[in-house]
């Protein structure tokens, strides 16, 4: 059975994906969280560095920080540069943290940014999904699947 799509929100400049996330995951829901940067955060992702590849969000103290996000420092920043890999508050409504918080501790799941990416307003923004990992024998299926579409694309278009 197939899953639904989660909703999309209005991305205007991506700046990081984690392509990873949908491979390692099954996504249950998808939320849309601002973040607390410094200054030289903010330029060093309008010129498209950072990378959240290995990075994921935890509920602590009735708060969401992402962790592990790696914002490089801005090259004419000085000393009020900020530090690449520090954790940074993620900006929440009360009752989205604790549907999270509830879901990470009694089901199990886990908080993983799917993108970072600015908005239509210029405000940087976090896709966060809740999701639950995948096994083996599921990544193995998810990689059927995505061979058997692309052979299929072959097969139309030769025959088209």
């Amino acid at each position: 059975m197939a899953r639904p799509k989660p909703a999309q929100f209005e991305k205007k400049k991506i700046v990081a994906e984690n392509r990873r996330a949908r491979f390692e995951y099954f996504v249950e829901q998808v939320f849309e969280a601002g973040i607390a940067l410094t200054g030289t955060e903010v330029k060093s992702l309008r010129f498209g560095e950072g990378s959240i590849a290995e990075s994921y969000a935890e509920v602590r103290d009735g708060q969401v920080w992402l962790i592990n996000a790696n914002v490089p420092e801005f090259s004419h920043g000085n000393r009020f540069n900020h530090e690449p890999r520090r954790p940074r508050k993620l900006l929440l409504h009360e009752r989205e943290i604790n549907k999270m918080h509830g879901a990470v501790a009694r089901e199990g799941m886990t908080l993983v940014p799917l993108s970072v990416y600015f908005n239509a307003r210029g405000r940087a923004k976090v896709e966060l999904a809740l999701a639950k990992g995948k096994k083996a024998h599921d990544k193995r299926d998810t990689i059927k699947e995505r061979d058997w579409k692309r052979e299929q694309g072959r097969i139309l278009r030769d025959r088209g």
